[in-house]
Order: C-alpha cells, then structure tokens, then sequence
C-alpha cells in the first residue's frame, strides 16, 4: 500500500470517523454513523483505496 492521503486530508478523516462513531455511541444517529469505521482507518492507514482507483494523491510526491 502506497501513501495516497496528505496530512490536511488525513486529519479531516480522522475527526469525521471520530465524531460520526461518539455520535452513534451516545445514539444521537442511528447505527448507519458506523461508516466513520471507513474515514477513520482510510486516515490512520494513510491509505484509500478509491483514491488509487481514481489515480488521485493529496500527499506531496516524494
């Protein structure tokens, strides 16, 4: 797996992932908020497959 996902891109993952799993915790939404599994591990991982099927990186290019 390369890289794919820059930082600014990252943290924005991270924090919707976050924000949608405390909000399906606390049963302010219902159960569909477990999508934020898929941004939260895509922003950990650095990795989003759709991205490579797309062909697009926000990463800087080394």
């Amino acid at each position: 797996m390369k890289v794919n996902v820059g930082s600014l891109d990252k943290t924005l993952r991270v924090v919707v992932g976050v924000v949608l799993l405390v909000l399906t915790a606390t049963q302010t939404i219902g159960l569909w908020g477990l999508i934020g599994v898929v941004p939260l591990l895509t922003g950990l991982f650095n990795f989003c497959p759709l991205y490579t099927l797309f062909g697009i990186k926000t990463c800087k290019v080394k």
